[in-house]
């Protein structure tokens, strides 16, 4: 497949200078299509489409606005199935996994939500004495750079908030899983929205992604990705004092009480960090359990890591696909020698590929116990099918440990005790809490504390991150 154009001012144009590059399809190690690395040049002709765009699209009303997400969601979902089977093929997702979570929840889902969001919020509202006007307006000219282990979700998340509020933007998705973005900018333009106001652009990105976060005509960045990467794209924007905001890493506790429910906290908090292949930020990765049920729930633990399947990405069923990469899957081989190495127990998994697989980036579900929280597993996000179990003497204890890390974006507790669980889920340093398995939904914000990230996503407090707020008095 031949995605070497990229989308810039309403159409599809070839690179500045031709520079082809492979997508790998990490179940076959195979080339399933070509892209083209971006630079500056390209950067710079659809940042400036966005900022003519963004003239008359600021200035469209509420109601053309929604209008133009209802046709966008309409042909969204006629599409379904094209985003299922591109994600399966760039990333690796389960095509099961792909239709469902991927696509039906993450992006259709999400650009449901936005449209809800939108239809209640309030451009226009009064200060408490009624003397002043509040606006919001958009912010202007957003630069979005994604990741690729939920790909139109990461879009999602920025993209359709800001088609909500009137700002354009330019996006530039992860090498690695580039091709649903490409199917996305075909739904926008099919769904009418004016050249300029969407523009894709594709490639490596670190030039390109520095280029745009300090360019002076763009107004916000979005980024969602490593720490590092978060670190750099801050100080490019630092010199023109514009809004950054950032969702990265995790490293979630999933704290088990004694009084909880013992075989749904473990047998959950297993398939939350297996699915999608371990390649989730959310992934309650820590697993602290109460001492004395702690035998018991590394046992469940690993009754639920041994019968988690490995398969084919195109082939329907519940099983786990491929990581996205050569690299990844060295960098979660690597993690796992670690872990061996540094003395934690190793109870299900381990090194190498699933018995019976000789190709693809394939990695066998992991579950060690007996780990303490300075240990590299511990401490470092390995976004792999690898989980730590940690004992924790009492309620003191398990908070010190699940707030042990420089990391603060999802957190998870099992007690019976809801009281118990409250305090908890308030004294956890994360931006996201759920309580015996409940998740949250979209219409709450996404977003985590310390080096995860600042800002947040979703809903309405997704609109508000692309707004400006502006106060006029005496009118």
């Amino acid at each position: 497949m031949d995605y070497t154009k990229f989308y810039i001012d309403g159409q599809w144009v070839d690179p500045v200078e031709p520079k082809p590059l492979d997508v790998i399809n990490p179940a076959t190690e195979e080339p399933c299509a070509t892209i083209s690395d971006a630079s500056v040049a390209d950067a710079e002709k659809a940042i400036q489409a966005a900022r003519k765009a963004f003239r008359s699209f600021s200035r469209t009303s509420k109601s053309e606005r929604l209008q133009l997400l209802r046709k966008l969601l309409e042909i969204f979902e006629a599409r379904s199935e094209d985003f299922a089977q591109s994600i399966s093929q760039e990333m690796g997702s389960p095509i099961s996994f792909s239709r469902t979570v991927q696509v039906a929840a993450c992006g259709a889902g999400r650009l449901k939500e936005t449209i809800a969001a939108l239809e209640e919020f309030e451009e226009v509202s009064a200060s408490r004495t009624g003397a002043t006007r509040i606006v919001r307006q958009p912010i202007g000219v957003c630069a979005m750079i994604t990741p690729w282990n939920y790909p139109i979700n990461q879009i999602a998340q920025k993209a359709f908030p800001a088609l909500a509020v009137g700002c354009t933007m330019v996006l530039k998705p992860s090498v690695l899983a580039p091709l649903d973005a490409v199917i996305l900018a075909e739904c926008i333009h099919e769904a009418g929205y004016p050249p300029g106001v969407f523009n894709l652009i594709q490639g490596e990105g670190a030039e390109v992604g520095q280029y745009m976060a300090s360019h002076d005509e763009v107004d916000f960045v979005s980024l969602t990705g490593s720490v590092r990467a978060g670190s750099a794209v801050s100080k490019a924007a630092s010199d023109s004092v514009k809004r950054v905001t950032l969702e990265l890493g995790g490293k979630s506790p999933n704290v088990i009480f004694a009084d909880a429910d013992l075989e749904k906290a473990a047998t959950w908090g297993v398939s939350r960090v297996m699915a999608n292949s371990g390649q989730t930020c959310t992934a309650p990765t820590r697993m602290l359990v109460e001492k004395s049920v702690y035998d018991r729930v590394v046992e469940l633990a690993g009754n639920a890591g041994d019968s988690t399947q490995t398969g084919d990405p195109s082939v329907e069923g519940s099983h786990i696909g491929p990581v996205v990469s050569k690299a990844q899957y060295e960098r979660v081989q690597s993690f796992i020698e670690k872990g061996i190495e540094e003395g934690a127990r190793l109870v299900t998994g381990g090194l190498g590929r699933p018995e019976g697989t000789n190709r693809g980036y394939y990695v066998r579900p992991t579950i060690f116990a007996d780990v303490t929280n300075d240990m590299t597993i511990a401490r470092e996000e390995i976004f792999g099918p690898v989980l730590s179990i940690i004992p924790f003497e009492n309620e003191e204890d398990a908070i010190d440990i699940a707030n042990d890390t420089p990391y603060g974006l999802a957190a998870h507790v099992f007690a019976g005790d809801i009281e118990k669980a409250q305090r908890v889920a308030l004294s956890i340093d994360s931006g996201m809490v759920g309580v015996n398995g409940v998740v949250q939904g979209f219409d709450a914000p996404f977003g985590g504390y310390k080096q995860s990230g600042n800002g947040r996503e979703g809903s309405l407090w997704g609109l508000e991150e692309y707004t400006e707020i502006k106060t006029i008095a005496g009118l």
